[in-house]
C-alpha cells in the first residue's frame, strides 16, 4: 500500500468534513468538484491506463462480476427484507447501495493507493462495463418501480450511457489511443488523473452525512455487512472461477468491496426513498471502508 496516497485520502476527507462544518465553501462545492472529476479527471485516468490493457479472457470475468454480484444482491436482500420486515423504500435502498459500489470516484484512487497505478486499468473495466451500465439499467429500474415512476425505456438508457464522458474516453482508449503517447500528452494526462484522488475525497468530505437513523439501524447494519464484507467474499471465488490471477484478481475483489455508490444514493434520496438510510449507508460505508479495504488488500496480497 502506498502510505502517502492513503494518508492523502484521510487528510482530504477530514479537510472536506471540516470545511463543511465551518461552511467556508459554497453549498454546491461538492457538486462542482464532482463535475470536474467526471468531465476531466476520470476521462484522463481512463485514457492514461486503458491503452496498457492487453486482451485476456479473464477480462470478461472482470466485467461480469458486478452483474453477478447484483444478482446475488437481489437474492440476498429480498428475503432479508421480508425477514427484517423492512419497508419497500428501505429494501430499494439496500438493493441500490449494495449492488452498486463506488467503483470509479472512490474505486480508482483507492485501487491506485492500495495496489499501484498500473492496477487502475482493471478498475476501469470493472467500472465502465459493469457498475456504470448497471446504474443506467438495474439502478434506474429499481428506483422507478419503488417510487411509482415509469420504468426507463431503452432509448432513455442508451441516451444516459452516451452522455457519460468517461465512456467516450474508454472507447478512444481502446481504439485510437497509443499505449505510449508522446511525453507531453502522457504528462498532462498523468497530472489530471492525479487530481482525481484529492478532489474526490474533498467532495466526499463536504457531502458526507453521519446522522444515525435509529429506527433504521437494522437495514443500515445489514447493508454495510453485505456491501463491505459479503460482496467481496463472493467476488473472490468468482475471480478464481474466471481464471483471474495476481493484480486482476485483487482489483476484482477490491472493487467489489467499495462502499455504496454516491450517485445511486443521491437518486434514491431525490425520489424520497428512505433518505436517511441512503445517506447513512454512504457516509458510514465510506468511513468503514477506510479500514475494510486495506484489510482486504492485505488478505488478497497473501492469496495472490
Amino acid at each position: 500500500m502506498a502510505f502517502d496516497a492513503f494518508a492523502l485520502i484521510l487528510a482530504m476527507l477530514a479537510l472536506g468534513m471540516l470545511f463543511a462544518r465551518l461552511r467556508v465553501m459554497p453549498g454546491n462545492a461538492a457538486e462542482v468538484l464532482n463535475l470536474v472529476v467526471l468531465h476531466v479527471c476520470l476521462p484522463a485516468a481512463v485514457l492514461l491506463h486503458v491503452p496498457k490493457l492487453h486482451f485476456d479472457s479473464a477480462l470478461l470475468g472482470l466485467a461480469a462480476t458486478p452483474w453477478l454480484l447484483a444478482l446475488a444482491t437481489v437474492m440476498l436482500v429480498l428475503p432479508l427484507a421480508r425477514w427484517l420486515r423492512l419497508r419497500r423504500d428501505e429494501a430499494a435502498v439496500l438493493l441500490l447501495c449494495v449492488a452498486l459500489g463506488n467503483s470509479s470516484f472512490i474505486g480508482y484512487p483507492m485501487v491506485a493507493a492500495l495496489l499501484g497505478a498500473d492496477a487502475v486499468a482493471y478498475a476501469v473495466v470493472y467500472d465502465q462495463f459493469g457498475t456504470f451500465v448497471l446504474l443506467s439499467t438495474f439502478g434506474l429500474t429499481v428506483i422507478a418501480r419503488s417510487s411509482g415512476d415509469a420504468a426507463p425505456g431503452w432509448r432513455d438508457i442508451v441516451r444516459r450511457i452516451l452522455r457519460f464522458p468517461p465512456l467516450w474516453a474508454l472507447l478512444f482508449g481502446l481504439t485510437l489511443m497509443p499505449e505510449a503517447p508522446p511525453t507531453w500528452i502522457a504528462s498532462a494526462l498523468g497530472s489530471l488523473a492525479a487530481a482525481l484522488l484529492p478532489l474526490v475525497m474533498l467532495a466526499v468530505g463536504l457531502s458526507i452525512q453521519l446522522r444515525m437513523p435509529r429506527d433504521e439501524l437494522r437495514p443500515l447494519a445489514a447493508g454495510l455487512l453485505l456491501k463491505l464484507l459479503v460482496m467481496p467474499a463472493l467476488a473472490l471465488p468468482l475471480s478464481l472461477l474466471f481464471g483471474m490471477q495476481g493484480t486482476m484478481l485483487q482489483v476484482n475483489v477490491l472493487e467489489s468491496a467499495m462502499p455504496g455508490m454516491i450517485t445511486a444514493a443521491a437518486l434514491a434520496i431525490a425520489h424520497g426513498l428512505a433518505p436517511r438510510l441512503a445517506a447513512a449507508l454512504i457516509g458510514y460505508g465510506i468511513l468503514m471502508s477506510l479500514v475494510t479495504l486495506p484489510a482486504w488488500a492485505w488478505l488478497l496480497g497473501r492469496i495472490a
